[in-house]
């Protein structure tokens, strides 16, 4: 049997048909791995290389494991079953992108593996960040069917919701890592809030009403700017209220809780457009 019939390539589905769905999200989750070895060729990293690589990497690490969760909602708001046939395939591209964060790293200690070790060990930021790559690590190796079945049903989607804190642990890595300017790492905290505010009030199968989905994006977007008020509280002494105050300012751009206000609110049309267009 050739190679090619005897493993299943990643555009087809469950039917080994060319998927035209899980192409185009396969390419698109290629691309930053893409323009990150374009901009290497061409010595467009700066003056320190390797770690901007590693810096981008992580991000679209925490990106596209957001997206891995974003799945599921937009599946329910939208009613488009087929796409739970790309979960999987975003959650390895998460994976493949934090072991590709740590490879990065690993070169920018010039492969002493030793002292990469009593760093993750040492400084609290990286311990959470490979306690959390662990945790990916485990959920892309049971994500097959054939773990499916040997964990069965139940324990297996058991052992997948740790999806959840892992995603925590990976935010505040980001956060902690970030030092002084944690604008993104407060956008992703904010939508992670989202994402697991939309769990939590979802019924079983199903999208949580238009009602709900509204508070929710308040929510999101009021715990956006508290979290932001609180970080930069603790980490500078900054006050809280003239950062709380800058959200009302657009005139130097929008700020994260703005972004995940934009985004919620985005969705809440989505599932309301869903909803008038018949099945």
């Amino acid at each position: 049997m050739s190679l090619s019939l005897a493993l299943p390539m990643p555009w087809w589905d469950r039917q080994g048909r060319f998927s035209p769905l899980k192409a185009g999200v396969l390419a698109l989750l290629c691309l930053p791995a893409l323009l990150l070895g374009w901009w290497a060729a061409r010595g467009e990293l700066g003056g320190r290389p390797v770690m901007e690589a590693i810096h981008w990497s992580g991000l679209w690490a925490v990106r596209i494991l957001w997206l891995s969760l974003l799945v599921t909602p937009l599946r329910q708001m939208l009613r488009w079953p087929r796409l739970m046939l790309v979960r999987r395939m975003v959650g390895v591209a998460a994976l493949a992108y934090a072991l590709l964060h740590l490879v990065l790293y690993a070169l920018d200690l010039k492969w002493d593996l030793a002292k990469a070790a009593s760093e993750i060990v040492l400084r609290i930021y990286l311990t959470i960040g490979f306690v959390a790559l662990l945790g990916l690590v485990a959920l892309g190796v049971t994500s097959t069917d054939g773990w499916v079945k040997r964990l069965g049903g139940r324990r297996w989607q058991g052992l997948h919701r740790l999806a959840y804190p892992i995603a925590l642990l990976g935010a505040v890595h980001f956060a902690l890592q970030s030092k002084i300017d944690v604008t993104e790492a407060v956008l992703m905290a904010g939508l992670f809030l989202w994402l697991m505010g939309y769990r939590a009030l979802a019924p079983k199968g199903a999208a949580p009403s238009l009602p709900r989905l509204a508070v929710l994006t308040v929510a999101a977007a009021l715990g956006t700017a508290l979290l932001e008020a609180g970080w930069y509280a603790v980490a500078t002494g900054v006050p809280p209220l003239p950062v709380l105050q800058a959200n009302l300012d657009v005139e130097f751009g929008l700020r994260p809780a703005l972004w995940v206000g934009l985004a919620a609110t985005g969705a809440l049309l989505a599932r309301l457009t869903r909803r008038l267009i018949p099945a």
